[in-house]
């Protein structure tokens, strides 16, 4: 059943869309959007409905400054304090429930950066924007070390960059994609399943 909130943190109100699979969920996925987009980006959008039909609960959280109507996005700080605040009432609805963090490029980062404040058990982070375009040199690779497992899912033609595999950190190269993910997001969904199951994370 989709049901969408407000939960209110110290940097303004968050909304979270959730969606729920029939039975008891076997994890709880939450999502974060990119830096100027939304939740209801087609590459997240196509995940939530392979994930509930696989019997996790997924959130997708829509971060205050863009509840607020403003597309530049708040300082890291001000992003990751709203999403552990966020994650701490949907961890108080569904205690015992194993928790997984994610979402796609800026949303992603937080997820990487807050997994173990927050309790995550696993990281999905989609097209991790490594560096800025065209600035290699300003890598991002460290915010992947997570420390829990963390599957990237990146195009071949991200401007932003490719991540390389390191340990807990496993990679996946959609062909042809490029930032967006657009080209084929029941694929890169399918990626996210097959991860997700084999961590038992998800049902068959």
């Amino acid at each position: 059943m989709p049901q969408d909130e407000i939960i209110q943190t110290p940097r303004g109100p968050a909304r979270v869309d959730i969606d729920t699979p029939p039975g008891p969920g076997s994890s709880l996925l939450v999502l974060g959007h990119g830096a100027g987009g939304g939740v209801d980006a087609p590459d997240l959008c196509v995940l939530r409905d392979a994930a509930v039909s696989a019997g996790v609960i997924v959130a997708r959280v829509t971060q205050p400054y863009r509840v607020a109507g403003r597309r530049a996005p708040a300082p890291a700080g001000h992003l990751d304090e709203a999403w552990g605040v966020v994650l701490a009432v949907l961890r108080d609805r569904w205690p015992g429930v194993p928790v997984l963090v994610g979402g796609r490029s800026s949303g992603a980062r937080v997820a990487c950066r807050t997994a173990t404040t927050v309790g995550a058990v696993g990281v999905v982070a989609l097209a991790f924007p490594l560096h800025p375009p065209g600035r290699p040199e300003r890598s991002r690779a460290g915010e992947l070390a997570s420390g829990v497992p963390t599957l990237v899912v990146n195009g071949d033609r991200d401007p932003f960059g490719v991540p390389e595999p390191a340990p807990g950190v496993h990679v996946v190269i959609r062909p042809g994609e490029r930032h967006d993910l657009r080209l084929d997001p029941t694929g890169t969904a399918a990626v996210v399943l097959d991860w997700l199951r084999r961590h038992g994370w998800a049902q068959d």
